[in-house]
């Protein structure tokens, strides 16, 4: 059985989304653009990719913040035996002490080889590559929502083909069940107009399994808890013209190349393995530093030679042994066991990777792109050839029914006509919608809106 799922996704959710429809569940019809929206808030996929976003974002603010001045504070109670600093004499000397400090220090960067400025931009590109692929995450979901809310449509029109088939062979059946009767014909000819009127209800319980599966796809897609009074709005497709298609590919391609945005986060990959590679080289310079701290302390001796000396007060000691330092240091990097040079040739392959990435993920959008065009033209002679072809199998058809009512056709023959026009219907209706879809395909690359 054809199946919608073999149709790439993507035409399909621009072919759709002009319906619209009532937004509640229970009992209310549901449209593509319903459900496509309902799966974009809800989906736990979606939902985790925002959260890299998110985690994409804090490092962007951390990257800034970088260029900020550190400032740590810091306090402890000691307690020191035997050669101790004196506070008072600023000499070390036997004794025990009961010692109180406090701390602030601040280091700001003033130059480390634009390594801080580069990794602010590597991480705005990151973050932009994120939500590329956020958006490219959100496309697929949509997709394939509306690859299964297609399928539905599809298996609706071959349901309605399989019982309108089995409404004829029933009226056969009773026609030939009274000849029968009547003794015109011969039983065996009752017998086999039954047999096909069974494998006509087979073909249309087979249509219902398959409408019914199609509805469990698309509502587990959605994430609801069950397919009950779950109901699809059904766009009409009678009026909409199977012209000759109107594309070539490097047009396509092109315009392509602007809206897509798999191809937008290959891009910002590249840049930002490049900036990886400017901050891997701006380890080879130099660090210019700007540090500062101020602190103060109390001690109290407690055992020693100088323990019956009367200790200061707290408030005097902390305010007499402030001590405030400034200083700008150079740290110059001379050998790193390998670590710098390692660093940039890992940065070098980076680049060439995620340039090949980029090549990539431009081939396959252009081999997708010519598939669709090749598609396209595909539908289109289809469909011209299977209309034609109906209109004969249909007039033939019915000048095979008039025949067998008369007796002048067996049941066989008329079985085998029948099974034809069936057969003929369906791929009339797969090769519309096969036109359709791969049309809408075109111009989503093009980002043109579809019309239909």
């Amino acid at each position: 059985m054809y199946s919608i799922r073999s149709v790439p996704a993507l035409l399909v959710l621009i072919a759709l989304m002009h319906f619209t429809g009532p937004v509640a569940y229970t009992q209310e019809v549901w449209s593509l653009e319903r459900c496509i929206n309902y799966a974009l808030e809800n989906n736990i996929i979606i939902k985790q990719q925002e959260l890299n976003t998110r985690v994409s974002e804090n490092s962007l603010l951390q990257a800034r913040m970088n260029r900020l001045p550190s400032l740590n504070a810091n306090t402890q109670q000691s307690f020191n035996y035997g050669r101790t600093l004196d506070f008072a004499t600023n000499i070390y000397e036997d004794q025990n002490t009961r010692s109180f400090s406090y701390n602030t220090s601040s280091q700001v960067t003033l130059f480390n080889g634009f390594q801080i400025t580069n990794t602010i931009r590597q991480n705005d590109l990151n973050l932009m590559a994120a939500l590329a692929d956020l958006e490219t995450l959100q496309n697929d979901i949509s997709l394939n929502i509306a690859s299964a809310y297609l399928q539905i449509l599809f298996n609706k029109e071959l349901l309605n083909i399989a019982e309108n088939q089995l409404e004829i062979t029933r009226q056969q059946v009773e026609r030939t069940r009274r000849l029968v009767e009547a003794g015109s014909l011969p039983r065996g000819n009752l017998l086999e107009i039954e047999a096909q009127e069974a494998s006509d209800n087979l073909r249309v319980v087979n249509a219902k399994n398959q409408l019914t599966l199609s509805y469990l796809t698309l509502t587990q897609l959605l994430e609801l808890p069950s397919p009950e009074s779950f109901v699809i709005e059904i766009p009409d497709f009678e009026d909409v013209p199977v012209v000759t298609p109107q594309y070539e590919v490097d047009p396509v391609y092109q315009a392509a190349l602007e809206t897509q945005p798999q191809v937008k986060s290959a891009e910002y990959q590249v840049a930002s393995s490049e900036t990886g590679l400017s901050i891997a080289r701006g380890r080879r310079s130099p660090r210019l530093f700007l540090s500062g701290s101020y602190g103060s302390g109390f001690q109290e001796i407690m055992t020693g030679p100088y323990a019956d000396r009367e200790t200061p007060p707290f408030a005097e000691q902390i305010r007499n042994n402030q001590r405030t330092s400034f200083s700008l240091g150079l740290s110059i990097p001379i050998f790193n066991s390998w670590q710098v040079n390692t660093a940039i040739s890992n940065a070098r392959i980076g680049v060439m990777n995620a340039e090949y990435s980029m090549q990539r993920t431009k081939n396959e959008l252009y081999q997708r792109i010519q598939q669709a065009y090749t598609d396209v033209v595909a539908a289109h002679e289809n469909y011209l050839a299977t209309e034609k072809a109906l209109v004969s199998i249909e007039e033939s058809f019915r000048h095979t029914e008039q025949r067998f009512e008369v007796g002048m056709v067996t049941t066989v023959e008329f079985n085998q006509a029948l099974n034809q026009l069936g057969n003929t219907r369906s791929d009339l209706l797969r090769a519309k919608y096969e036109y359709l879809f791969k049309t809408s395909i075109l111009e989503f690359y093009m980002g043109n809106p579809i019309i239909l």
